[in-house]
């Protein structure tokens, strides 16, 4: 088969990413697209990524986070990490936003390095030169210092919306998104969340948990909304070619 027809190919993926996920399947999926689009985007020809992907039960993750039981949920993912080197990766990126509430058990688990999702979204929100941005996300990462605190030492004043709100935006993302259920009516909730931290000054919005972009997009906000699923990916990409 001739393949003149394709470009160039530069050089191939170095290392190979272990993906961690399956929290939720729904959000994964963008991860692997978006690494081999980026790969493509950046080698040319028939390059794909090179990566390992271990996908947990999200409902057993899911029972560990409502009983408060974070030390199982820690050991749970160590236990992906470790399989994950087992099989040749050579660094770590865990697919969701709240389950980085657990980051130090995974980084325990293995000497690979874990890619800790709110850092390049910390580096994309510099690029906008913004001081103060606002969360969304599952109640964990809303309501815990795990998150807001990694992009707080980064400079950042970090707010996210009131009780009810917050109490919304979680259930939009247990109950429909994490199933693949897309309602109007939650997108306009969310567009009324998203409008009352623009209130309170954000000049951003993170859509700190991996399932949201699949519902609201630029469209929905006057100030940007950083897609934190891509962002994670696109650093993984680069990270993959050693750039």
């Amino acid at each position: 088969m001739a393949t003149d027809s394709f470009p160039a190919s530069r050089p191939a993926p170095l290392r190979m990413i272990g993906l961690i996920g399956g929290m939720s399947w729904e959000s994964t999926l963008p991860y692997y697209r978006h690494i081999n689009e980026v790969v493509r985007r950046d080698c040319g020809g028939l390059h794909s990524a090179r990566l390992l992907l271990y996908s947990v039960d999200f409902a057993d993750i899911e029972a560990m986070q409502q009983a408060g039981d974070w030390e199982a949920a820690g050991e749970a993912l160590a236990d992906a990490a470790r399989a994950l080197q087992a099989g040749g990766a050579d660094f770590l990126v865990l697919c969701t936003n709240t389950m980085h509430r657990v980051a130090g058990a995974i980084e325990a688990a293995t000497p690979l390095r874990l890619l800790h999702i709110a850092d390049p979204t910390a580096e994309a929100l510099a690029s906008l030169d913004v001081r103060k941005v606002g969360l969304l996300g599952t109640r964990f990462t809303m309501e815990q210092p795990f998150y807001r605190e990694r992009l707080e030492a980064r400079g950042f004043e970090v707010i996210v919306p009131d009780a009810q709100d917050r109490a919304d935006v979680h259930r939009i993302i247990y109950e429909e998104l994490c199933v693949g259920v897309l309602h109007e009516a939650s997108r306009q909730r969310y567009r009324e969340v998203i409008a009352g931290l623009v209130a309170q000054g954000a000049g951003a919005v993170v859509l700190g948990c991996t399932e949201i972009a699949l519902l609201v997009g630029a469209e929905d906000a006057s100030v940007p909304l950083l897609d934190t699923a891509l962002l994670h990916a696109e650093a993984a990409a680069l990270r993959s070619l050693d750039l």
